[in-house]
């Protein structure tokens, strides 16, 4: 029988220095991007909290993004103990989202296929999941275009901060509905 989906699979175990390198960190990113309407150079901050073994909570204060704040149920790999951790996520936009944490250089490598909904309408994929119309508004969005229909971003951003904590974030409960 078929898992209800969307659904992770994960061949290798958590590494033990998940604990260490990942559980209950926090960063706060910058990436170097262009303003999708101008051109012009400017800066989209992101903050990540990687909450748990299979939670991330973030917010987004910069870009065609910011005023989200979201939680979701992701998968971590360990590339590199002590260096790089992969976090990969799906939103119930139906956008896909991976990003690898470099620990020694302090940077964050991604890739966001945002699903056409959720990138054609930016401002209502903006909110707080906790707040159930945001929540809906934003599971509407999954169901515009197909899947080929994305827009890929690959985007490298410069950690301003990393911290042990919730930060300005407010905790969720470890089984939150994420999708």
């Amino acid at each position: 029988m078929s898992p209800s989906l969307p659904a992770f699979l994960t061949n290798s175990p958590l590494d033990p220095s998940f604990d260490k390198d990942i559980r209950d960190t926090h960063l706060v990113y910058d990436y170097d991007a262009s303003n999708p309407k101008t051109g012009e150079r400017e800066k989209w901050r992101h903050e990540l909290w990687f909450f748990n073994e299979n939670r991330i909570h973030y917010a987004i204060h910069g870009g065609p993004m910011a005023g989200r704040i979201n939680y979701q149920t992701c998968s971590y790999q360990c590339i590199r103990p002590g260096e790089l951790w992969q976090c990969n996520w799906v939103e119930e936009t139906g956008t896909i989202c991976s990003l690898v944490y470099d620990i020694k250089l302090k940077k964050i490598s991604a890739l966001v296929g945002f699903s056409q909904g959720h990138w054609e309408n930016a401002e209502a994929a903006h909110g707080d999941k906790r707040n159930p119309e945001d929540f809906a508004r934003w599971r509407k969005l999954a169901d515009i275009g197909n899947q080929r229909a994305r827009f890929m971003v690959s985007a490298q951003a410069h950690l301003v901060e990393i911290f042990k904590g919730k930060g300005d974030l407010i905790p969720i409960e470890a089984d939150a509905q994420t999708i």
